[in-house]
């Protein structure tokens, strides 16, 4: 029965709706992938060699910070790791175990880019403790033992997926962790350090990690074993219904009407709750940039970078499905006597409010001098006049349905991605940039600055001209977004 999944798994995938036209994308994502698997080789053969010539033990030293390494998986598996399931419904009206379905689609979460990645750092680390001499079975434990903490990473998203929220707190920790170690208030790999340098020096330490595996994977199938029906775990969750005014943006007409539906929209499905966390996360993206933590940041051309970030966190995570957050009603809105220019403001006047309250949120970065908040200043006039448009015109080309009740996803989804799209997201980062470079080599940095919001308040005063041409670009987009929006593979 497994070997028939995976031949129903197959004829899926290339039977899916997006196979042929996601073709470049998939070639693309392989030379990601590529590219990734040569880093975490590199850094498995390298980072013996590396910390040896720094006088630390490697294996030690690891095993020190492993703790971060693992509280990051889990936080990148929660924010982008969709969980890999078949079609249920369908074969629970076939003479199949339940228990055969549950391992399949539990055993497909192994093939996850998630967990595969890691082992191209452990295998060839590994390799060159044995060969530097360590003791090849303890080597091979500490092995299994750190993978098995992977994998409990990887069930552990599994049962959380439909918890709101846990993203950000996740990420709160480890984030507060890092900063407390940071400043030496307090150091969590005290306490952890001695747990994974056991698991490398006694071989029963190592079956602990392996044992809470097993009990893991356990109780997961039994709780997916159990709630198998079509009348309970697989049933819709049904919330209860409130009802909310907001009369008060009547006066605005049919913007104001669309402005109300999005704005219940985001208060109420999980998706959109969950985009908005990110876009405040985006509020802190500049502490990377303007801190000088980081080298490699530290130039005026990548603050106007983080300026665009800071101010545009909303634009840019909410503004780039525009319209998907609309894909499931999207066909009846349509037929109605809707007109797009009222449809599209109300979206940019959203936008163009969260970036204005973001950017005088962000003015606490006045701590690290006037320049600097003035750069994410520029970057919010900049998101404003320029980018606020770009994002609605991309939106007419990406044709992603959205599951509102799935938290998954939330900075994009590969299906987004065309190379129309991509063109049009260039002039978004790479714009300022450039312009800020003009200016600095004409008449230094205040030149830059102006130059980049001078295109910004351009941009705005051209908007009535560029939503005429973004207009006809929806209409003759209509209904090959109606029909993308009605594939479901």
């Amino acid at each position: 029965m497994i070997k028939k999944f995976l031949y129903l798994e197959w004829k899926a995938f290339f039977r899916s709706a997006s196979f042929s036209t996601n073709m470049a994308l998939k070639i693309l994502m392989g030379f990601v992938a590529a590219y990734f698997i040569v880093v975490f080789l590199a850094l498995g053969i390298g980072v013996f060699f590396i910390l040896k010539k720094q006088n630390l033990d490697p294996i030690v030293t690891i095993n020190k910070f492993m703790i971060y390494y693992i509280i990051f998986d889990l936080v990148f598996r929660l924010m982008l790791q969709k969980i890999p399931v078949m079609n249920i419904r369908p074969l629970l009206i076939f003479p199949i175990k339940k228990s055969t379905i549950v391992h399949f689609s539990l055993g497909k979460t192994a093939l996850s880019i998630f967990n595969i990645i890691h082992a191209f750092f452990l295998i060839p680390f590994s390799v060159v403790l044995i060969i530097e001499g360590y003791d090849p079975l303890s080597v091979v434990l500490w092995f299994l033992a750190i993978y098995s903490l992977l994998f409990i990473n990887n069930f552990t998203n599994i049962i959380l997926s439909n918890k709101d929220n846990l993203f950000s707190i996740f990420l709160v920790v480890a984030g507060v962790l890092g900063a407390l170690h940071y400043f030496d208030y307090f150091n969590i790999t005290t306490y952890t350090a001695p747990f994974f340098d056991a698991i490398f020096n006694t071989y029963w330490a190592a079956a602990i990690p392996i044992v809470a595996l097993a009990v893991l994977y356990y109780t997961t199938f039994q709780f997916f074993k159990k709630n198998l029906y079509l009348d309970a775990g697989l049933s819709q969750k049904q919330d209860e219904a409130k009802t909310e005014d907001l009369g008060w943006l009547n006066q605005f007409g049919t913007i104001g009407t669309f402005l109300k539906n999005d704005i219940k929209l985001i208060k109420r499905n999980k998706r959109s709750k969950t985009t908005v966390g990110l876009s405040v996360m985006f509020l802190f993206y500049g502490f990377l940039f303007f801190t000088n933590a980081i080298e490699v940041y530290n130039n005026p051309y990548m603050h106007i970078f983080a300026g665009i970030f800071v101010s545009g966190g909303f634009l840019i995570t909410f503004g780039q499905f525009v319209p998907s957050w609309d894909s499931a009603y999207y066909q009846l809105m349509m037929t109605q006597n809707i007109p797009y220019k009222g449809y599209l403001s109300s979206k940019w006047w959203l936008m163009v409010i969260a970036t204005i309250i973001t950017t005088c949120l962000a003015s606490f970065y006045l701590y690290f001098g006037w320049e600097t908040y003035l750069t994410i200043v520029v970057g919010g006039i900049y998101n404003i006049g320029v980018n606020s448009q770009l994002v609605l015109l991309g939106g007419a080309y990406t044709k992603t349905p959205i599951d509102l009740s799935s938290g998954k996803g939330a900075f994009g989804d590969k299906k987004a991605f065309n190379f129309k799209t991509m063109l049009i997201s260039l002039p978004q980062l790479g714009l300022p940039i450039l312009l800020y470079w003009i200016g600095v080599k004409l008449d230094g940095p205040t030149v830059g600055l102006a130059l980049v919001a001078g295109v910004g308040v351009l941009g705005l005063a051209l908007k009535s001209t560029a939503f005429k041409q973004i207009e006809k670009i929806y209409k003759s987009e209509k209904y090959a977004t109606i029909a993308a929006y009605k594939q479901k593979g």
